[in-house]
């Protein structure tokens, strides 16, 4: 008979593995050139914000049932949205929330076409990726500059920690509250009531409308509250990570914050190990070029990301199980 303990490292004695080898590349890294170590670190973070963002979007989206590849389209228009909001008022605060309302009404743009209309919903999700680049590119204006952009914020005590410290406990606002989000989407998903119903419609929605859920009702709130996350990672991008806007930005966050959430399974906790995972990639080909380390074309060394995502794809695409119901339009009877 097979213990939990047994149970769960046989289920994720994979990422087990890369962890430990995570924390003893980043000792031996540390002792080292604790400096840099520290710097590539602490970008892994910030590189890994827009794609948890991004993942939880996904996520929440999928677990209703409703598959979302507009993400891409829905932190770019929302990135852009900041950008002039910030530019007209110099309000940090009414930016991001005009970002959030925006990654919210493409949400619901989203469950429009998928629920309401049950048109294919890669098609929905390609229009609105394909509104969101061609909108962005026409209206931006070269020469607009943001007034300002959310600065670090260091915690006492906290932020002296070694390694740790300068990396968890010495960043700008929109990096603390994503990290809470994590914890907050995970709770919300496994132990409450709307969680439950968020599963049983993705799942299977049929049962569900049996017991009295509102599938319709589920799928609009939930792609909805999602589009307010990709909204947040397009803030994030224009008003902490970049402090401007220039087109076609988010640069296939989109699409990497899909592959986040299916190497985390559909779970908030793994799709933030994954998606420290991709960050740290972006960090280290961003500081061995800086470096020199390599001389090979700097091209190839840009590519780290891109080829991690194809080979995590390739490697655990096939023995995931997404929820049973994503993708089909639910007809009530």
């Amino acid at each position: 008979m097979k213990t939990p303990w047994r149970t769960f490292f046989r289920q994720n004695r994979g990422r087990m593995i890369a962890a430990v080898a995570l924390v003893l590349f980043v000792a031996y890294a540390y002792n080292r050139n604790a400096q840099i170590t520290e710097a590539v670190l602490a970008s892994s973070l910030r590189q890994s914000i827009p794609l948890i963002l991004g993942a939880l979007c996904g996520l929440i989206g999928e677990r209703s049932g409703i598959i979302n590849i507009g993400i891409e389209g829905q932190m770019l228009m929302a990135a852009f949205v900041s950008f002039l909001v910030n530019v007209k008022t110099g309000s940090l605060i009414l930016a991001t929330i005009a970002g959030v309302l925006m990654g919210a009404l493409m949400g619901w743009a989203l469950a429009f076409m998928s629920v309401t209309l049950r048109i294919d919903q890669i098609i929905g999700g390609t229009v609105l990726n394909m509104i969101a680049f061609g909108l962005t590119g026409y209206f931006y204006q070269v020469g607009l500059a943001t007034k300002g952009k959310f600065q670090p914020i260091a915690i006492p005590l906290l932020s002296k920690i070694p390694i740790i410290g300068p990396v968890f406990f010495q960043n700008p606002p929109l990096t603390y509250l994503t990290l809470v989000l994590i914890f907050v989407v995970h709770f919300f998903l496994y132990y409450t009531r709307w969680g439950l119903r968020t599963r049983a419609v993705g799942e299977h929605p049929r049962a569900a409308d049996t017991l009295g859920i509102d599938v319709y009702r589920m799928r609009y709130m939930n792609v909805t509250l999602a589009g307010m996350l990709a909204g947040l990672a397009g803030a994030y991008l224009t008003l902490e990570a970049v402090g401007s806007f220039e087109r076609m930005m988010t640069n296939g966050r989109g699409f990497v914050a899909l592959a986040v959430m299916i190497f985390g399974k559909w779970d908030p906790l793994s799709a933030w190990g994954a998606a420290l995972l991709f960050g740290f990639a972006t960090a280290l080909q961003t500081q061995l070029q800086f470096m020199g380390a390599l001389q090979i074309p700097h091209q190839f060394i840009g590519m780290l990301p891109y080829l991690l995502t194809i080979i995590v794809l390739a490697g655990v695409g096939g023995r995931t199980r997404p929820p049973a119901a994503v993708g089909q339009p639910y007809v009530k009877e």
